[in-house]
Protein backbone atom coordinates (compact mmCIF):
# COMPACT_ATOMS: atom_id res chain seq x y z
CA UNK A 1 0.00 0.00 0.00
CA UNK A 2 2.65 2.50 0.72
CA UNK A 3 4.35 1.45 -2.14
CA UNK A 4 1.74 2.29 -4.23
CA UNK A 5 0.84 5.67 -3.05
CA UNK A 6 4.92 6.51 -3.31
CA UNK A 7 4.19 5.19 -7.17
CA UNK A 8 1.30 7.57 -7.46
CA UNK A 9 2.97 10.46 -5.69
CA UNK A 10 5.95 9.86 -8.29
CA UNK A 11 3.79 10.36 -11.33
CA UNK A 12 1.74 12.95 -10.09
CA UNK A 13 5.55 15.02 -9.53
CA UNK A 14 6.18 14.10 -13.05
CA UNK A 15 2.98 15.18 -14.60
CA UNK A 16 3.10 18.41 -12.71
CA UNK A 17 6.52 18.93 -13.98
CA UNK A 18 6.62 18.20 -17.47
CA UNK A 19 3.29 19.18 -18.41
CA UNK A 20 3.11 22.94 -19.76
CA UNK A 21 0.36 25.02 -17.21
CA UNK A 22 0.13 28.71 -17.27
CA UNK A 23 -1.49 30.78 -14.94
CA UNK A 24 -1.73 34.21 -16.29
CA UNK A 25 -5.03 35.56 -17.11
CA UNK A 26 -5.98 34.99 -20.78
CA UNK A 27 -5.53 37.48 -22.91
CA UNK A 28 -8.15 40.23 -23.11
CA UNK A 29 -10.19 39.86 -26.49
CA UNK A 30 -10.68 42.76 -29.06
CA UNK A 31 -14.21 43.94 -29.39
CA UNK A 32 -15.62 45.64 -32.60
CA UNK A 33 -17.95 48.44 -31.11
CA UNK A 34 -18.96 49.75 -34.77
CA UNK A 35 -22.69 48.60 -34.67
CA UNK A 36 -23.13 49.68 -30.98
CA UNK A 37 -21.69 53.14 -31.53
CA UNK A 38 -24.21 53.48 -34.24
CA UNK A 39 -27.23 52.23 -32.69
CA UNK A 40 -26.37 54.71 -29.67
CA UNK A 41 -25.87 57.79 -32.17
CA UNK A 42 -29.66 57.09 -33.51
CA UNK A 43 -31.15 56.62 -29.92
CA UNK A 44 -29.30 58.84 -27.67
CA UNK A 45 -30.16 62.62 -26.90
CA UNK A 46 -26.55 63.80 -27.16
CA UNK A 47 -23.92 63.41 -29.40
CA UNK A 48 -22.06 59.72 -28.49
CA UNK A 49 -18.25 60.34 -28.67
CA UNK A 50 -16.10 57.49 -30.29
CA UNK A 51 -11.96 57.57 -30.60
CA UNK A 52 -11.21 58.32 -34.36
CA UNK A 53 -7.68 57.36 -35.27
CA UNK A 54 -6.08 55.39 -32.39
CA UNK A 55 -3.29 53.75 -33.19
CA UNK A 56 -4.16 49.90 -33.08
CA UNK A 57 -2.48 49.38 -30.03
CA UNK A 58 -5.13 50.51 -28.26
CA UNK A 59 -7.96 47.18 -27.68
CA UNK A 60 -11.25 47.92 -27.60
CA UNK A 61 -12.60 45.32 -24.74
CA UNK A 62 -15.81 46.49 -23.40
CA UNK A 63 -19.03 48.35 -25.37
CA UNK A 64 -22.35 48.82 -24.07
CA UNK A 65 -25.64 51.01 -24.47
CA UNK A 66 -28.42 51.22 -22.57
CA UNK A 67 -31.22 53.96 -23.81
CA UNK A 68 -33.56 52.31 -20.64
CA UNK A 69 -32.14 55.25 -18.35
CA UNK A 70 -29.73 58.17 -18.59
CA UNK A 71 -29.21 57.39 -22.10
CA UNK A 72 -25.46 55.54 -20.40
CA UNK A 73 -22.63 54.94 -23.20
CA UNK A 74 -19.87 52.98 -21.74
CA UNK A 75 -16.45 51.85 -23.90
CA UNK A 76 -13.39 50.21 -22.30
CA UNK A 77 -9.74 49.75 -23.94
CA UNK A 78 -6.63 49.06 -22.74
CA UNK A 79 -3.79 51.02 -23.66
CA UNK A 80 -0.77 50.49 -25.35
CA UNK A 81 0.36 49.80 -22.09
CA UNK A 82 -2.04 47.41 -20.51
CA UNK A 83 -4.08 50.19 -18.92
CA UNK A 84 -7.46 50.63 -18.76
CA UNK A 85 -9.56 53.75 -20.41
CA UNK A 86 -12.93 53.62 -20.68
CA UNK A 87 -15.22 56.93 -22.52
CA UNK A 88 -18.00 57.14 -20.42
CA UNK A 89 -21.05 59.33 -21.72
CA UNK A 90 -24.62 59.90 -20.11
CA UNK A 91 -27.55 62.56 -19.50
CA UNK A 92 -27.56 61.50 -15.57
CA UNK A 93 -26.85 63.97 -13.23
CA UNK A 94 -23.30 64.90 -13.28
CA UNK A 95 -22.22 64.58 -9.87
CA UNK A 96 -23.84 60.74 -9.14
CA UNK A 97 -22.26 60.01 -12.53
CA UNK A 98 -18.87 61.23 -12.17
CA UNK A 99 -18.35 59.94 -9.28
CA UNK A 100 -19.80 56.17 -10.61
CA UNK A 101 -17.80 56.25 -13.59
CA UNK A 102 -14.55 57.51 -12.02
CA UNK A 103 -14.85 55.28 -9.27
CA UNK A 104 -14.57 57.91 -6.52
CA UNK A 105 -12.40 59.98 -7.90
CA UNK A 106 -12.81 63.58 -6.34
CA UNK A 107 -12.39 66.87 -8.37
CA UNK A 108 -8.57 68.52 -9.00
CA UNK A 109 -8.28 72.31 -9.49
CA UNK A 110 -6.79 71.29 -12.47
CA UNK A 111 -7.95 71.79 -15.97
CA UNK A 112 -6.65 70.60 -19.36
CA UNK A 113 -7.48 72.65 -22.64
CA UNK A 114 -8.53 69.67 -25.27
CA UNK A 115 -9.84 70.96 -28.68
CA UNK A 116 -12.21 73.46 -28.07
CA UNK A 117 -13.31 72.36 -24.71
CA UNK A 118 -12.17 72.78 -21.14
CA UNK A 119 -11.66 69.52 -19.46
CA UNK A 120 -11.41 69.35 -15.50
CA UNK A 121 -8.87 66.72 -14.31
CA UNK A 122 -9.99 64.16 -11.44
CA UNK A 123 -7.72 62.15 -9.38
CA UNK A 124 -9.08 59.17 -7.33
CA UNK A 125 -7.87 55.66 -5.19
CA UNK A 126 -8.73 53.41 -8.14
CA UNK A 127 -8.81 55.54 -11.33
CA UNK A 128 -8.46 59.12 -12.66
CA UNK A 129 -10.64 61.01 -14.81
CA UNK A 130 -10.94 63.73 -17.24
CA UNK A 131 -14.54 65.34 -17.00
CA UNK A 132 -16.27 67.22 -19.61
CA UNK A 133 -19.67 68.80 -18.80
CA UNK A 134 -21.91 69.77 -21.67
CA UNK A 135 -25.59 70.88 -21.63
CA UNK A 136 -27.54 67.78 -20.76
CA UNK A 137 -24.56 65.41 -21.01
CA UNK A 138 -21.39 64.36 -19.18
CA UNK A 139 -18.48 62.86 -21.22
CA UNK A 140 -16.18 61.07 -18.73
CA UNK A 141 -12.86 59.60 -19.90
CA UNK A 142 -11.34 57.39 -16.62
CA UNK A 143 -9.40 54.72 -15.72
CA UNK A 144 -6.06 53.04 -14.40
CA UNK A 145 -3.96 54.58 -17.73
CA UNK A 146 -2.03 58.12 -16.81
CA UNK A 147 -3.31 61.37 -17.35
CA UNK A 148 -1.13 61.53 -20.66
CA UNK A 149 -2.99 58.55 -22.16
CA UNK A 150 -6.60 59.40 -20.61
CA UNK A 151 -5.68 62.91 -23.08
CA UNK A 152 -4.83 60.79 -26.08
CA UNK A 153 -8.11 59.13 -25.79
CA UNK A 154 -9.83 62.39 -25.21
CA UNK A 155 -8.16 63.99 -28.34
CA UNK A 156 -9.09 61.11 -30.31
CA UNK A 157 -12.71 61.38 -29.53
CA UNK A 158 -15.33 62.88 -32.11
CA UNK A 159 -18.76 62.78 -32.31
CA UNK A 160 -19.67 62.17 -35.71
Amino acid sequence: MLLSLGLIGLMAGVIYIFIPHDDSAPPLKRVDYRVELLTARRAASYPVAAPVGLPTAWKATSVRYDGTEFDAWHLGFHDPDGQYVAVEQSTQPAAVFIDSASQGARETKATQRIGDATWQRYEGDKYDALVLKAKGTTTVVTGTASFGQLTKMAEALKTS
